[in-house]
């Protein structure tokens, strides 16, 4: 049992609306609406074991102007968890966005889709596809890669010299079977370790840890295997609608390198985000950076604010934040 007390600020706010969506192969969904009803739209998708909770300060940031939706990817949180592996591909990320964006955007209405790590291969797996493009408005990529994720994990940066070895080691740590079981400090630590900047409170810690261990087993392997071999640039060559990118400067899992080379490839880039020392959780980290990023997009792309109202409203929600990434945020710039 954890001994450490999760902060209120990562408890899961209690949804508005509560819904059951079914994908395409008829797996069902679970699908959340926070905020405020009739005002524009946010669609968060969460990463690789992970859930809504992840979400949990973000859609506090969010929630007190927008109309927040956040689902469970397949497998995960309240989702049913597919019956076999054939039922886990980036065709089913695809498929779930679309049906999620079906179901929750008004007809002829377009939303703001924020997507972390896997959530953001999600947005990438759906490029091309009119039927989510018809609904997004503009995205944001945080802590994510189309390709080479195996490649260029940094897990192992210096304990093993060997470039093949560590591929290697790395693979095998990222299909690992074995239960999470408990949190425990030990787990804490090596979770923070792989996945948090070292700056990272203890809470903020916890918070992780408790969504990532509740992650079944069996599907936390299954999408292993996907993301083993997961390349969606095509994808990515086909997403039209403005874009931007959000990464950590300490990721270990999705470094800066894959945000280099989506903006690179993006048909709208719309500015790279480096928050510095943060890790590849960071909507938990950094929720007010993230939370105004997505705020920018959606105060450009989808109110139509005039340049001075949108500095202004970006200003109010980063407060708080770094003069630099509220600098970042408002101008679609890089921190270095």
């Amino acid at each position: 049992m954890s001994s450490v007390e999760l902060p209120a600020e990562y408890v899961p706010p209690v949804p508005v609306e509560e819904l059951s969506v079914r994908s395409a192969d008829g797996i069902r969904l679970h699908v959340e609406v926070h905020g405020q009803p009739g005002a524009p739209t946010v669609v968060l998708a969460h990463g690789w074991t992970c859930s809504t909770a992840f979400w949990a300060p973000v859609i506090r940031e969010l929630s007190d102007r927008y109309r927040v939706v956040a689902y469970d990817q397949r497998g995960h949180g309240h989702s049913e968890i597919p019956p076999s592996r054939v039922r886990y591909s980036t065709r089913a990320l695809a498929e779930d966005l679309a049906a999620v964006l079906a179901r929750t955007v008004p007809a002829g209405e377009r939303a703001v889709v924020a997507g972390h790590s896997m959530g953001g291969m999600t947005i990438m797996a759906a490029g091309g596809r009119p039927d989510v493009a018809e609904r997004t408005a503009a995205n944001v990529l945080i802590s994510t890669g189309p390709a080479e994720l195996v490649a260029e994990l940094t897990i192992l940066p210096g304990a093993v010299r060997s470039p093949g070895l560590r591929r290697f080691l790395h693979r095998r740590l990222l299909l690992s079977r074995l239960p999470l079981g408990p949190v425990t400090p030990v787990s804490r630590a090596a979770l923070k370790y792989a996945t948090m900047g070292p700056g990272s409170p203890a809470g903020q810690v916890e918070a992780t840890a408790r969504i990532v261990h509740a992650c079944p087993t069996t599907v936390r392997a299954n999408w292993a295997g996907v993301l083993g071999r997961l390349d969606v640039r095509a994808g990515l060559g086909r997403v039209t609608a403005p874009t931007a990118v959000v990464v950590g400067t300490a990721d270990r899992l999705t470094p800066p390198v894959h945000a280099h080379r989506m903006i690179a490839e993006l048909a709208d880039p719309q500015g790279l985000l480096l928050l510095p020392g943060v890790g590849h959780m960071s909507p938990l980290e950094r929720p007010v950076e993230v939370a105004a990023e997505i705020h920018r997009m959606a105060a450009a792309h989808l109110a139509a604010e005039a340049p001075a109202a949108v500095s202004a409203a970006v200003a109010t929600a980063a407060s708080g934040a770094s003069a630099a990434s509220i600098a970042s945020v408002a101008e679609g710039t890089t921190v270095a």
